[in-house]
């Protein structure tokens, strides 16, 4: 690994590794090092994706109009048989407040909706990942999972979050508003804090095209989350995001959205929670199970 970073930065940064910063990873490796030239910068390497490209132009396009996130510097380029990136290392400012504040963190989403390019000049980012993929292409209910390497549709039940699933499908397939860029993983861990302010945004990978109060109610349903303590946003926390992010685009907005946007933060902690009954991270089962029927009403469902 390290031969072939070494390789990779001076053919396409012009400088060679000096020191490495940190390391970390999901579903792509991520490297910070320090080049000889004195900059820092971040190298993810993951596997190869139509999508790849894609996310990386946009990325490109909201740094260039002063939207607050890391330059890209190369790639996307081939790393062996994945594909790497390099971006400006900007260091942390803070940790996540815990919870996060719904406004800002509101707003921080609206601004980078209103600054994306056009979705119809990205059609690589389609279709969406599973989270968000409540249009998937297949024929099943279920879209193949990103981190589990099985056919959820190949395990039935429990029958009410199966049944949900359907329902949120069947209302969501009848949603004709203009399809947006926006980003599908808004944790607060994502974004960099200088104390209750959100000042940076990362994992740009997660990009997609969305109906836009999808991507405001994907949003609101995760802001919170942080993997330990929180896995999901109260029913409080999403509806003061959702109102948050109305202030901020109420040209944008009405009740068939804000229902749409609760349908949209229903689907990913139904696809969470089913995939916790086969392996996935816990927590979700147990969150959905106190607000189900509350958040079915608000998705109007």
């Amino acid at each position: 690994m390290e031969g072939a970073l070494e390789r990779w930065c001076v053919t396409f940064l012009g400088s060679a590794p000096a020191s490495e910063l940190f390391r970390t990873g999901h579903l792509s490796e991520v490297v910070a090092v320090a080049l000889a030239d004195g900059r820092e910068v971040i190298i993810k390497i993951r596997a190869p994706s139509r999508r790849l490209a894609a996310s990386v132009q946009v990325q490109r396009h909201l740094h260039s109009r002063g939207y607050p996130c890391p330059d890209v510097l190369a790639g996307p380029e081939p790393f062996g048989e994945l594909m790497a990136t390099a971006e400006t290392h900007v260091p942390a400012h803070g940790t996540p407040p815990e919870p996060p504040p719904p406004e800002p963190t509101a707003q921080l989403l609206a601004a980078l909706v209103d600054s994306a390019p056009p979705a119809n000049d990205f059609p690589a980012l389609n279709p969406a990942p599973p989270w968000v993929g409540w249009d998937h292409p297949g024929e099943s209910l279920w879209p193949w999972p990103d981190d589990l390497d099985f056919d959820l549709n190949r395990h039935p039940g429990p029958d009410w979050i199966d049944d949900t699933a359907q329902r949120i499908r069947a209302r969501l397939a009848a949603e004709t508003s203009p399809a947006v860029i926006g980003h599908i993983d808004w944790e607060a861990h994502n974004l960099d804090w200088d104390g209750t302010t959100p000042v940076v945004v990362h994992d740009w990978d997660s990009v997609a095209i969305r109906v836009e109060a999808g991507i405001a109610g994907a949003a609101a349903i995760v802001y919170p989350s942080n993997g330990t303590t929180a896995v999901a946003a109260t029913i409080e926390q999403t509806g003061s995001f959702l109102d948050a992010y109305a202030r901020a685009r109420p040209s944008q907005w009405s009740s068939r959205a804000n229902e749409t946007a609760w349908c949209a933060g229903l689907w990913v902690i139904t696809y969470n929670a089913k995939k916790e009954t086969l392996g996935g991270g816990t927590g979700y089962l147990e969150h959905l199970g106190r607000e189900h029927a509350e958040r079915c009403s608000l998705a109007g469902i």
